[in-house]
């Protein structure tokens, strides 16, 4: 009956998918068969508020990932690079690499949305790129995403802040990039010093020249990260996973940060840093009290470096 009313009457199984989609969601999880059954019409609200079939999100995923590849920076076509006969890889190590980029260039990947207040810088960006990204905000939508995984191939599920696409950075010479990463190697280690844990930091150009800085955590990291919240829910101590799997995205383009890597030896240069990454988590997640206390301090103190010298 849910299919045909899918297939007959779009207009109203749209209207009635947000009443019903935790039973469906939940006799998906129940019931194997019926979620076979239900594949091809389970709905997803996209960031504009329209519902998409799974068919239609994998499509549209496939087109993004399409236009990614064949766009450069200025929106040109780009030429497959041509490689000489002559060399070839040998490498295991080489090899390898090769099969994961071939394993991750199959994936068809959907990104999601559970908080469109706390991550609405990332919303703007897939806006601007015009990339999908759809809501899920629910407690059974983890475990439904898994299991969507597990039923359709290749399909992955990401959320919009799990990392950052080719879509929204700009091509940099190698020279630049060498130099970027060089910075990224100082600012990693003064952010170690002064946040008291390692964090994986990445200079590179972004599109957007307003955004100071982004964090990412990788999808794998997020999901084990509430599956421990849940075990500490039950009293277990399952130890500190604070900063594992994220990277802090500094943007080359922006006037602070190219005053951090111009001036690494200063000290307003580490608070600036610091600023730098909790204006990111903002975006990511809720500080913590200590945190915030920190961020509000620090603030001010910046703040103050703005005034003019009274004599």
């Amino acid at each position: 009956k849910l299919a045909g009313l899918c297939k007959t009457d779009r207009e109203n199984y749209n209207k009635y998918w947000e009443d019903i989609s935790p039973f469906i969601k939940y006799g998906c999880l129940k019931d194997d068969k019926f979620c076979e059954k239900m594949n091809d019409y389970i709905l997803f609200r996209n960031l504009e508020g329209d519902y998409i079939t799974l068919p239609d999100a994998l499509k549209i995923s496939d087109e993004e990932k399409k236009a990614e590849t064949a766009e450069g920076e200025n929106g040109e076509k780009v030429e497959a690079e041509v490689v000489d006969e002559g060399t070839e890889k040998s490498d295991d190590a080489g090899n390898t690499e090769q099969q994961e980029d071939r394993k991750e260039s199959e994936e068809k990947i959907l990104y999601y949305v559970t908080d469109e207040k706390q991550q609405s810088q990332y919303i703007n960006l897939f806006k601007e790129q015009h990339m999908e990204a759809y809501v899920l905000k629910h407690n059974i939508d983890v475990p439904f995403m898994q299991q969507l995984e597990s039923k359709n191939e290749g399909v992955k599920f990401r959320r919009i802040d799990a990392d950052l696409t080719a879509a929204f950075t700009s091509e940099t010479s190698k020279e630049k990039e060498k130099e970027f990463e060089e910075s990224a190697t100082k600012i990693a280690e003064m952010m170690k010093k002064a946040l008291g844990k390692d964090i994986t930091v990445k200079v590179q150009k972004l599109k957007d020249p307003k955004v100071s800085s982004i964090l990412t955590v990788s999808e794998e990291s997020r999901r084990m990260q509430d599956m421990m919240k849940l075990y500490q829910l039950n009293g277990m101590n399952m130890g500190d996973f604070g900063a594992e799997g994220q990277t802090l995205y500094l943007n080359a383009d922006h006037p602070l940060v190219q005053y951090v890597m111009g001036h690494l030896q200063e000290e307003v240069s580490e608070k600036l840093c610091q600023q730098l990454y909790d204006l990111a988590k903002l975006q990511n997640a809720p500080l913590s009290a200590e945190e915030m206390t920190a961020f509000l301090a620090r603030s001010n103190e910046l703040m103050m470096l703005t005034l003019p010298k009274t004599e």
